[in-house]
């Protein structure tokens, strides 16, 4: 798989660690995940939101393990956030999972499904 972030010089710089497009060829897998939210597999919810966002990046790389991928395969992730409040704890958990890693991303403030939830993180990931 070749990966190539763009951010084309004659449109706005990305405003975060994030790229503004990614190009992917000779991708033979295509692995689309569902919003995965900050409860953990005992059902748990915990109450702080970065404590949700850490969880929900451990629900991402378990997927993904389950895949046979990783967070390098990351090319594509939406966050939702109720709450835009917890921006900047939620970012905490983001850059200790991804690190350098700049997949093209997309922020809405919105809604969940259920009020306890503070994150919700959808991804789609090549190899």
């Amino acid at each position: 798989m070749q990966r190539r972030d763009i951010n084309a010089p004659d449109g706005p710089a990305p405003a975060g660690a994030y790229s503004q497009a990614v190009e992917v060829s000779g991708a033979s897998r295509t692995l689309y995940l569902s919003g995965q939210v900050g409860v953990g597999a005992d059902g748990q919810v915990p109450e702080d939101a970065t404590a949700q966002a850490r969880l929900v990046w451990a629900n991402i790389q378990a997927q993904l393990r389950a895949a046979g991928m990783t967070l390098d395969n990351l090319v594509k992730i939406t966050t939702i956030l109720p709450n835009h409040a917890d921006l900047a704890a939620t970012r905490v958990a983001r850059t200790e999972a991804l690190g350098e890693r700049k997949p093209a991303s997309t922020l809405i403030i919105g809604g969940l499904a259920s009020p306890a939830w503070k994150i919700e993180i959808e991804a789609i990931a090549y190899a």
